[in-house]
């Protein structure tokens, strides 16, 4: 089975960008899953309904949030409406949506998408370690689901880290989101599962991880608030892996990075 998951929509351009290419990927790659991360995807903070339906429209079967996932105060209906869209499971019980599911890939077989959010950097959230334990413990890889797929929105390269040995052998494929910059690590780790410690964003990369530069160089040189954050609104780079997984385990056989458009160097699975 070929899984594709793309990184953080970043703003219109990036919106715009994904919504164009993804029908071409999806037939090009052959794609039977696709996860896409929107919580900045309503200029750079949250998503609304309307946007969700066209990323869903688009080809994805699943979509992910992070620390974002609520920004849209007047949409947050929209996670108890839609089931394809998760918000990190270690949040509140409370809290609206839920952080999991499973989902029927176009091939037929079952994918759980686990969603969670770190805690080093971030607002407070539950143990996404105890979290990712309890979700697992209820669907084992190549015997109840046929792939499982984590997103795990985290600030810190050591916590993501840790998250993909953590699940390793558990899960078919570990991304890291929130941090827009794509790695270079995208590994088969020692017992199978596919992991990159950030996919990325799907945005402008003339920016400040995908913002405008003005008002973050301004923050960072003087210390003071000028004004509101606004995301970036040149050519996009869409930025994602893509998996392919052996029927049998569920395991990952490949894991290739996707680049395309825009100012970073081009990738393409082959």
């Amino acid at each position: 089975m070929r899984i594709a998951v793309f990184g953080d929509i970043m703003g219109r351009s990036g919106r715009n960008a994904l919504l164009d290419r993804l029908p071409g990927l999806k037939k090009k790659l052959a794609l039977d899953f696709i996860v896409v991360n929107v919580e900045n995807a309503a200029g750079g903070f949250g998503v609304t309904g309307d946007i969700a339906e066209a990323v869903l429209e688009a080809g994805a079967d699943v979509l992910t949030t992070g620390n974002h996932a609520y920004d849209q105060r007047d949409e947050i209906d929209i996670f108890d409406r839609e089931d394809r869209l998760l918000r990190p499971l270690n949040f509140a019980p409370s809290n609206p949506g839920r952080g999991s599911g499973v989902f029927e890939a176009k091939n037929g077989a079952s994918v759980l998408v686990a969603h969670a959010q770190g805690q080093i950097g971030m607002h407070p959230s539950d143990d996404p370690f105890a979290a990712m334990e309890r979700e697992l413990a209820g669907a084992v890889l190549g015997k109840d689901v046929d792939a499982i797929v984590v997103d795990f929105h985290a600030e810190a390269t050591s916590e993501k880290c840790a998250m993909g040995h953590f699940l390793d052998g558990r899960a078919s494929l570990v991304v890291g989101t929130h941090t827009h910059i794509p790695t270079a690590d995208d590994q088969i780790l020692p017992r199978g599962t596919g992991y990159i410690t950030d996919l990325g964003m799907c945005g402008d990369y003339d920016s400040i991880i995908g913002m405008e530069k003005s008002e973050p160089l301004r923050r960072f040189i003087t210390k003071m608030n000028a004004g509101r954050f606004a995301p970036a609104n040149g050519e996009a780079t869409i930025c994602g892996v893509m998996v392919e997984t052996d029927p049998a385990t569920g395991l990952a056989k490949t894991i290739e990075p996707i680049r395309v458009d825009g100012r970073l160097r081009r990738a393409m699975p082959a």
